[in-house]
């Protein structure tokens, strides 16, 4: 049994875009397409699909890399864990690498951008940084 499905899927896109794979292919969940929606938006990852697999649905997405085959995704970082929950007002929520790296914020309105999140004026449980 998995414990931790988001720390499982960041992983796993470290661990493909270290290998230079296309794409990426893990179980779907409704966070996990959530965080997968930001990364396309924001530009990190090429697109996302859910496949309808019995018993179980798969979220493919597809890795972005630039020039010389660099991955556009440089670090994913944990940061609420099962065992350590990290909550953040609105107004705590980080700049990652100075605005050019993203923070993941799962809140009441749903999974968004610290940015969005900072926006609408709503906290919530610091998912991941992305740069």
């Amino acid at each position: 049994m998995m414990t931790d499905p988001v720390a499982d899927l960041l992983t796993r896109i470290r661990n493909a875009s270290a290998a230079r794979h296309r794409r990426v292919v893990v179980p779907s969940s409704n966070v996990k397409v959530a965080v997968a929606k930001i990364l396309t938006q924001e530009g990190f990852i090429a697109g996302y699909t859910v496949t309808d697999d019995q018993p179980q649905a798969n979220l493919v997405m597809g890795l972005k890399y630039t020039g010389k085959a660099n991955p556009v995704i440089t670090n994913l970082e944990r940061i609420s864990k099962p065992g350590r929950r990290v909550y953040v007002g609105y107004r705590e929520i980080p700049w990652v690498r100075s605005g050019l790296g993203i923070s993941i914020v799962s809140t009441p309105k749903g999974v968004m951008t610290g940015r969005q999140a900072r926006k609408e004026q709503v906290g919530g449980e610091h998912l991941c940084n992305v740069w």
